[in-house]
């Protein structure tokens, strides 16, 4: 189960990458697509590793790992419009739980994958919890909105990804696949190239002291949380590479659950960092969806 606890370490790095995706988005990049095209374009720096033993694809294998990277950029982009507009501990699970119900579509249908009885029952549990964390009531939502049907496009992109990717490592070894599919979300990055609003971000304005201040301070912010992002995808993708790739995705639930107590924490704490609204409603369904995470995950290593 060498697995689990390799996708446990990526979850958890994560749900921190998720918290600051929102700060960064609400204090300092105003556009999703801008955050979409400095969070892709790099990827193609993965090209660097070809010298060091990287395998070349073969035949449609070459379109299979542009699926995988293009739907992950694409899952990225379309996850920072919906955050943009929902409050991330509510949006992060509903995505969550789309891409579970998604993989478990696609992977049974296009790799075969069969899961038993018990973990059928985690799934589900994960499912019912990532749904009940997304419950949002605040001051500019109450029930569903705009930003969830964003959700459930970032949901199926970011299912295609993986369900690809996984067809890649079983293929492939893992540091050939994950350096294909990887360099390959820098598609998405040419495509944010498009949009007036990623072409601004190059032209050179006078500003004042404190907000070149500012700048630096979240351009350091921005590079750690790429940084952690990296780390964190690269343990769930071996993790998927190492066993099943809807197992290791019905996990996300407790990257919920951590992320979930960091906004508690910094919303408690430091409020002018990062807050969000809370009723006691929300909090105790916010609490029960936990509950049912802890116990759906832990029906995986039965």
């Amino acid at each position: 189960m060498n697995w689990f606890f390799v996708a446990l370490l990526g979850y958890i790095l994560l749900g921190i990458v998720f918290v600051l995706d929102k700060f960064i988005l609400d204090k300092s990049v105003s556009k999703p697509v801008v955050y979409t095209f400095y969070s892709t374009i790099f990827m193609f720096a993965a090209l660097l590793a070809l010298p060091f033993g990287v395998e070349f694809l073969v035949g449609v294998d070459w379109i299979i790992a542009a699926i995988a990277g293009i739907g992950f950029g694409l899952g990225l982009w379309w996850m920072y419009k919906a955050v943009s507009i929902g409050e991330t501990s509510h949006m992060s699970p509903f995505i969550g739980a789309g891409i579970i119900v998604f993989i478990y579509a696609l992977s049974r249908y296009f790799l075969g994958e069969e899961l038993t009885n018990v973990q059928i029952v985690g799934i589900v549990l994960l499912v019912c919890a990532s749904l009940l964390l997304s419950f949002e009531k605040s001051n500019k939502h109450n029930g569903f909105h705009k930003g969830f049907l964003w959700g459930i496009a970032a949901a199926f992109a970011f299912a295609i990804s993986h369900v690809a990717s996984k067809y890649i490592y079983d293929v492939y070894d893992f540091f050939s696949g994950f350096i294909w599919t990887r360099a390959a979300i820098g598609l998405v990055g040419i495509m944010a190239l498009a949009y007036p609003s990623v072409w601004k971000t190059f032209q050179k304005k006078k500003k004042e002291k404190s907000k070149v201040y500012a700048k630096r301070h979240v351009v350091g912010i921005v590079a750690s949380n790429k940084i952690l992002g990296v780390v964190a995808v690269i343990l769930i993708q071996y993790a998927i590479a190492l066993g099943s790739v809807t197992l290791v995705n019905a996990m996300a639930g407790l990257q919920y659950a951590f992320m979930f107590l960091l906004i508690i924490m910094f919303t408690k704490f430091a409020p002018k960092v990062f807050k969000e609204t809370f009723t006691k409603k929300e909090l105790l369904i916010e609490w029960m969806g936990m509950f049912l995470i802890v116990i759906g995950s832990a029906l995986f290593v039965l």
